[in-house]
């Protein structure tokens, strides 16, 4: 029954991809690897409509692949694919749907470093037709939720990586409660600006969930 409306899901997708012109789904900003940062900005008109999420996992693994081509500018390892369908990122990395539709992808990575985890936000995206909907907005509160939910390992922040030609993305996650925190420079190393700033939002477990 889940193969086959994952597989129902990846057929709704590919029929939106064909009805939409490729122009109007490639990310605003393009030079950019990581356009977690874009796609998302601008959302005026939060939606009524449903948003829901799903665990990324071998068998919607295509679904993601095929999101991640149209929305990125790069193409991602088998290790990157291998590592975002790990139990133990489960609930941050995540397939996007727009009334069951699916149309973005978010996937984290867990660090952990002298006793204290972080989750480095990788990916996060939303394809053309259904941004300024507050889909964007609704999947980074998901994020943030889960984040101060979990406790094995507690997580105390969220961070990423803006290219410093991306102001719109900057403010966006602004909004969202996210800070300056550093400059990488050279982080971008194929291109220009190479620059990028630090965002980093620090996370308050919620009440009760140490246990989790």
């Amino acid at each position: 029954m889940g193969d086959d409306r994952e597989r129902e899901r990846e057929r709704v997708l590919l029929a939106v991809l064909r009805v939409w012109p490729s122009s109007s789904l490639t990310p605003a900003r393009t030079r950019a690897p990581l356009l977690s940062q874009s796609p998302m900005v601008n959302e005026s008109r939060p939606s009524p409509s449903r948003v829901s999420f799903a665990a990324v996992t071998p068998n919607n693994l295509g679904t993601v692949r095929k999101l991640n081509s149209v929305l990125f500018p790069i193409k991602y390892s088998e290790k990157f694919y291998n590592d975002i369908v790990q139990p133990e990122v489960e609930d941050f990395c995540q397939l996007i749907y727009y009334n069951d539709i699916p149309v973005g992808t978010m996937c984290c990575r867990i660090e952990v470093q002298d006793g204290q985890a972080k989750l480095y936000l990788m990916t996060l995206a939303v394809l053309a037709p259904y941004r300024s909907r507050g889909i964007g907005s609704q999947s980074l509160k998901h994020l943030i939720d889960t984040a101060a939910a979990h406790a094995k390992p507690k997580i105390n922040a969220i961070y990423l990586h803006v290219q410093v030609s991306n102001g719109d993305a900057k403010r966006f996650y602004e909004r969202h409660g996210f800070k300056e925190v550093g400059l990488y420079e050279n982080y971008y190393k194929k291109i220009t600006p190479h620059d990028a700033w630090i965002l980093q939002r620090d996370i308050e477990a919620v009440s009760g969930s140490e246990g989790k």
